[in-house]
């Protein structure tokens, strides 16, 4: 009846479907409709049926032959042809994608599901009311829906909008029955439960388990949905974790080269039991520098040098051999690298590792990367180790100290060389005459002017009287400069510094 029609509520048409049913011509008489001007709003606005059939009509394009010249996909991962698989309710085509459409492009490989997921609520509930999303379980990510949509469930509750606008109430878990997913995909929802997690009761957290688990893999790789898994692996029942994990077999390199699902990785390998954290890491054997060069999955990879013993990461580390140095001037190579020298303590790799670096010092303090691998050895290495970069850096110290990479390696030289190693570099600044001339075209440069003033730091009273009084010959000559009007500076609180030490010692002369 019109009545009982109007007591529902209407489904939301997203003007793109149109604009791409218009462009299709499908079905004429239905869009006719929407462009005539002596319809009123009550068709849309009034009338379920009219939309409904507004809606069919899409599916039918779906349908039709002519599917494919849009590239749409109607199965899930898996390949069935049963649509409920899909993430969205056919009947009225929710996340379907069109040309145009942010779900157009997949974020997984083979996947029917893009960016504009309807997981993503941050995007979707601008464009979607709360209405349009199966808070039940039929929100989707990645992978696919999970059967058992209902449309009349599909205009559910506004809990979360009510949750949103009425910040003062105070929720409780069990008062989201029901919404767990819905709440796990937006900003605020997300936090909401993430916080309630920390003190959830054995009930509660059972409650958010079995509603997040069937959408657990699309909730791992969503923008808000990511924290909430994570939250389970962290404050989970053991049993809940093990499993939670076990859903990740089979989709580990997948999730680790993924924006938000590389954090769900990183966390299970963290927290999960020694036997799980083996089988995960093994599903990245063969694709290690894949992940490496990769913005996510070098995260991971880091992750797994860190908290997976030395004897199970072994098809890890041998990738590397031979690949050092390439790997230590990479944007994300660099930082594996150092996770490599940080945490694998067996002799016979941190031989090949350390060789590979020593061979190519000067190159690499160069570089803009291998900078922070040069900087880590000379920070965290053995003696021997620091006093090769050293030497091999002596008689190039000016040069290496004007160059913007390297000159912070020389930084690194001064603060952790010891005494003679420190004295080497200073006497090859201060040159062999009285002029200075090393010294004098360090203050004026705009890098190693930097290395002039961590030698007035580093060095003991000694040397520092003496390059003092150095430098005060050409303080003059020195203002002119931009950069040396630095050295200036700190010249002269230095200057300042000893006077006061030297006045407080003869007020209390040692005994």
């Amino acid at each position: 009846s019109p009545i009982a029609g109007s007591a529902r509520q209407t489904p939301f048409v997203d003007p793109m479907y149109l604009q791409y049913l218009r462009s299709a011509e499908y079905p004429a008489a239905q869009l006719a409709a929407l462009n005539d001007p002596s319809v009123g709003r009550s068709y849309l606005g009034n009338s379920y049926m009219n939309a409904l059939e507004l809606q069919k009509a899409y599916i039918g394009a779906l349908l039709s032959p002519q599917k494919s010249q849009y590239g749409l996909q109607l199965g899930g991962k898996s390949g069935s042809s049963n649509h409920h698989e899909y993430f969205g309710n056919p009947a009225f085509g929710v996340g379907m994608s069109y040309p145009g459409s942010p779900l157009a492009s997949s974020v997984i490989p083979n996947s029917p599901v893009g960016p504009g997921s309807p997981l993503r609520h941050g995007e979707m509930n601008m464009r979607f009311p709360s209405g349009m999303r199966n808070s039940t379980g039929g929100i989707m990510g990645p992978w696919h829906l999970g059967a058992g949509f209902n449309m009349d469930e599909s205009f559910g509750s506004s809990l979360l909008e009510e949750f949103k606008s009425n910040k003062t109430k105070c929720l409780e878990l069990s008062e989201i029955a029901g919404h767990v997913v819905e709440f796990s995909a937006d900003q605020y929802g997300s936090r909401f439960i993430q916080q309630k997690l920390e003190t959830a009761t054995t009930d509660e957290k059972n409650m958010v388990y079995e509603e997040i688990m069937p959408q657990a893999l699309a909730l791992m790789t969503d923008v808000f949905g990511n924290y909430v898994i994570q939250k389970f692996f962290e404050h989970g029942l053991p049993a809940q974790r093990r499993e939670l994990a076990g859903k990740l077999v089979g989709h580990v390199l997948t999730l680790s080269l993924q924006m938000y699902g590389c954090r769900v990785i990183q966390k299970a390998i963290e927290v999960v039991d020694l036997d799980q954290k083996i089988q995960m890491v093994e599903e990245l054997d063969g694709h290690v520098m894949r992940c490496v060069r990769d913005q996510n999955g070098n995260h991971v990879i880091q992750k797994c040098i860190e908290c997976v013993p030395e004897e199970n990461i072994q098809f890890i580390v041998t990738t590397f051999f031979d690949q050092v140095v390439t790997l230590s001037t990479h944007p994300y190579g660099c930082r594996v690298i150092q996770r490599i020298l940080e945490h694998c303590k067996d002799p016979e790799t941190q031989s090949k590792v350390m060789d590979e670096i020593l061979g190519a010092v000067s190159m690499l303090a160069q570089d803009q990367y291998g900078n922070y691998v040069v900087q880590h050895v000379l920070e965290h290495g053995k003696p021997h180790e620091r006093s090769a970069i050293i030497m091999e850096l002596a008689g190039k110290i000016v040069q290496m100290s004007q160059q913007k990479f390297a000159s912070n390696v020389v930084e690194k030289c001064l603060t952790f060389g010891d005494l003679s190693e420190r004295e080497l570099l200073v006497n090859e600044m201060l040159g062999t005459t009285d002029e200075n001339e090393p010294l004098q075209a360090m203050m004026k440069d705009q890098f190693a002017n930097y290395v002039v003033q961590k030698v007035l730091e580093t060095c003991d009273d000694q040397q520092r009287e003496l390059i003092l009084t150095r430098i005060k010959v050409h303080l003059n000559a020195l203002k002119k400069y931009t950069y040396g009007k630095h050295i200036v500076a700190r010249v002269e609180k230095l200057v300042a510094a000893g006077e006061r030490r030297i006045a407080a010692q003869s007020l209390h002369p040692a005994a």
